[in-house]
């Protein structure tokens, strides 16, 4: 009899364990913003996270303008190596993949977007000033047309317009991505995601998996602080801040030796701002036409140019600003904002606080002896030609060339030693 029951209880576990498949977890990251090496850095780590806790996906919610190409390589070199199958949904509703983010979407294990979304626009542009050389720019446009057609291809996705949208900066909707083959689902939350992918075969590395994903936890992966950090100081706006923020700051600390407090600032704010500046392409014309502001200002200081050294200095370092990053209706490009607010706090700190700093370094000494010149006393004694002064709460001996009686107010005009000399006030 118990052998019996033994053989039906393992029938049953043999029937109904196949059944009974219940879902790892599937990891979810939040990239919004331009692609920059901190969010290169923070999908690879999330990638490798995923792996190492052995989750079904890890869903990458994008949202983008585009942004470098170092950075879209490296984010594209790690999901073609990825052990793990990483699914990018453009999300939520009037979100885009455009320029980087579409080379992105493409070389996903599997391609989503939400309703009201779009993709595209993946023209290469350049940065750092100036018009780049036409043959130059040719090749840099096929190189990047042959890397999206050879991702399209490698996915199984419509490789004419990958290179459409390299060459000809085409841009589609979500329904239009999906009747053309350029995405594999179109979904309108996560959890529709989830389930339109169950099932489905993706190719990670040299193994084919079959993804299940319906119903599975999901577990949202916050953006260490670090990465946070990083990704706003390379925002071009709050580099070029820092920048002006740290050339002021040193300058004061320069005029004003020992305020300290300046000078530390002003240390900080220029390393941030150059860590900023290596992810960002900047003209260095720009750079140079901002600097030669900054010298007509302090020349302000010193000669008398009836404020022509001023406008000129204005105009410099708002030319130098434009110029700075030389990519105006991307997200590198530098605010109008940002612009104004930087002239005006030039002029507010060259005007003021340049000023008062010079000012004090030209006033007259009020210690030592050289503090004594041109203070009034009162004479203690009779002055025939020498006798007693009281000056700076302490009583001198000092000598006048002409008669001084007690009691009267006397200048001094020179000190000798430990006499001072005075005459009649």
């Amino acid at each position: 009899m118990k052998n019996v029951l033994l053989l039906l209880c393992s029938a049953l576990v043999v029937y109904v364990a196949p059944m009974v498949v219940l879902a790892a977890d599937v990891y979810q990251i939040t990239a919004q913003g331009a692609i920059s090496p901190p969010v290169s850095q923070f999908i690879s780590d999330s990638i490798k996270k995923a792996a190492d806790n052995r989750a079904e996906a890890l869903i990458v919610l994008l949202d983008t303008p585009g942004g470098l190409d170092t950075s879209m390589r490296e984010i594209v070199k790690t999901i073609m190596d990825a052990s793990v199958p990483v699914i990018v949904y453009v999300y939520p509703s009037g979100a885009r993949a455009a320029s980087a983010g579409a080379i992105i979407l493409i070389a996903s294990h599997v391609a989503a977007m939400a309703p009201g979304t779009n993709v595209g626009a993946a023209h290469p542009v350049s940065v750092g000033g100036g018009k780049p050389d036409k043959e130059m720019m040719a090749k840099v446009v096929h190189d990047a047309e042959a890397y999206a057609k050879s991702l399209a291809a490698k996915r199984g996705r419509n490789v004419e317009w990958a290179a459409k949208a390299v060459t000809e900066s085409v841009s589609v909707t979500a329904n239009e991505a999906l009747d053309a083959r350029v995405i594999d689902v179109m979904a309108t939350s996560v959890d529709d995601l989830l389930a339109k992918v169950d099932g489905r075969t993706v190719e990670v590395g040299d193994r084919k998996i079959v993804l299940t994903t319906k119903g599975a936890k999901v577990i949202p992966l916050a953006t260490p602080f670090k990465y946070r950090f990083l990704a706003f100081m390379s925002d071009p706006n709050v580099a070029y801040l820092l920048m002006m923020i740290g050339f002021y700051g040193i300058l004061f600390e320069i005029y004003s030796p020992g305020a300290v407090f300046p000078g530390v600032i002003g240390g900080i704010s220029l390393i941030l701002a150059f860590y900023a500046f290596q992810t960002i392409p900047i003209s260095y014309a720009g750079l140079s036409l901002i600097l030669l502001g900054i010298v007509f200002f302090v020349l302000e200081l010193k000669v008398a140019s009836y404020g022509l050294l001023s406008i000129a200095g204005m105009v410099s370092i708002v030319i130098g600003s434009i110029m700075l990053i030389d990519l105006p209706s991307t997200w590198l490009s530098i605010s109008w904002q940002s612009i104004f607010a930087v002239a005006l706090l030039t002029i507010i700190f060259f005007v003021l606080v340049l000023s008062y700093a010079v000012k004090a370094q030209l006033s007259k000494v009020r210690t030592g002896t050289e503090g004594l010149l041109g203070e009034i006393g009162e004479a203690k004694s009779d002055l025939l030609p020498e006798g007693k002064v009281f000056i700076h709460g302490e009583l001198w001996k000092a000598r006048s060339e002409s008669p001084v009686s007690e009691g009267e107010r006397v200048v001094v005009t020179a000190v000798e030693g430990m006499t001072v000399k005075v005459r009649k006030a």
